[in-house]
């Protein structure tokens, strides 16, 4: 399965990357970097390719005395090959292991755990096995424990020579504020959405179109996010979500009773988790649209019409507390076990009265 580790293209990141080889170049490169930013944006790409641009010691200027302009190392490279296998012996990477306690070995442990960041310590004494650098990716470095985080920070205390941690998060806030301090930062950003759109073209090919530029819209920026929608029916979701609101503040409560008849099937949780953060993400943008006085760029036919007339309807003090309030309702159908129902009821009915001016 393709993943961060087997892609080579890098898309939407070109000053992250010239950061990086600025750093290289300059003879004295961090220890440890925090690569942070959205979820699926490519953070963990940008990890993998500048292990193995250092792998292949990249750094080194050629016949005529100039520098590689980019990080890219060509896949066919042994080194490539070795990374794309998981068999490369200066290179490990940390992430959520498959959880003992369950049968099915698809499901992964909730959090990154302290053996796996002590086996860090013991990679990192080592020698290394072609005599350059020693690597480590902390994938999702935001999922370590507290046992963890504590033998991490000892790690980054006394880092040894020629070793690199480069830790990946899309939530820096939730690691211990001395282990942030002792990382050299680079910022992600989200993509734009033509780069989304090159990005799909290249994961999705048999997308059309259409498609391909309705969900780069949908993707909030990041590539893993649309291709998650794709995967899952979101498009089709979100379609079927704007015909249903097309007629507001006139609500069809026989089509949404229908709707919420189906995620009271046994199969019907993970339809019910898609529709609402789509529900939540044509809201936000709407949200975003009115505060800022410009239209989104309409992802599916009849979006800008129907936020045109909506944003008019309410102040948008009303329109961010239905955010609030549809927020809180999905929260409490995770941790309470509320009613999917009832949920999808009571959004409908919080966003007519909003749609009415109430």
């Amino acid at each position: 399965m393709s993943g961060a580790h087997d892609t080579y293209e890098l898309v939407g990141h070109d000053d992250a990357e010239k950061l990086v080889l600025s750093a290289i170049r300059s003879g004295r490169l961090p220890h440890a970097w925090l690569i942070a930013g959205p979820k699926g944006i490519g953070k963990a790409t940008l990890a993998y390719r500048f292990a193995r641009f250092l792998l292949v010691d990249g750094a080194t200027p050629d016949l005529l005395g100039n520098y590689p302009d980019s990080l890219f190392v060509d896949p066919d490279h042994p080194v490539s090959k070795r990374v794309a296998a998981d068999s490369h012996g200066d290179l490990m990477v940390v992430e959520r292991t498959p959880d003992p306690k369950k049968s099915n070995s698809d499901v992964l442990r909730t959090r990154v755990v302290v053996d796996q960041v002590r086996a860090v310590g013991r990679f990192f004494s080592q020698t290394s096995s072609e005599g350059g650098w020693r690597i480590t990716i902390v994938d999702g470095a935001e999922e370590m424990n507290a046992n963890a985080a504590n033998a991490l920070l000892k790690i980054l205390e006394e880092p040894p020579s020629q070793s690199l941690l480069l830790l990946v998060s899309h939530a820096p806030g939730r690691l211990l504020p001395t282990i942030r301090s002792r990382c050299r930062m680079l910022q992600c950003r989200p993509l734009s959405d033509m780069d989304v759109s090159t990005v799909l073209s290249h994961q999705l090919p048999d997308l059309s179109e259409a498609e391909n530029m309705a969900l780069a819209r949908l993707s909030e920026g990041s590539p893993g996010r649309a291709v998650a929608l794709s995967n899952a029916g979101g498009l089709d979701a979100y379609c079927e979500l704007i015909a249903l609101l097309s007629n507001l503040p006139k609500v069809d409560y026989v089509k949404v009773h229908a709707l919420a008849d189906r995620f009271q099937r046994r199969e019907g949780q993970e339809a019910f988790t898609i529709w609402m953060d789509l529900f939540r993400l044509w809201l936000m943008r709407m949200v975003r649209g009115a505060a800022s006085g410009e239209s989104n760029a309409e992802a599916v036919a009849g979006e800008s019409e129907l936020q045109a007339r909506l944003v008019g309807a309410g102040s948008l003090d009303k329109w961010i507390d239905l955010w609030d309030t549809t927020n809180e309702l999905t929260a409490k159908a995770f941790t309470v076990n509320l009613d999917r129902k009832q949920v999808v009821l009571s959004t409908f009915f919080e966003l007519e009265r909003t749609a009415q001016g109430a």
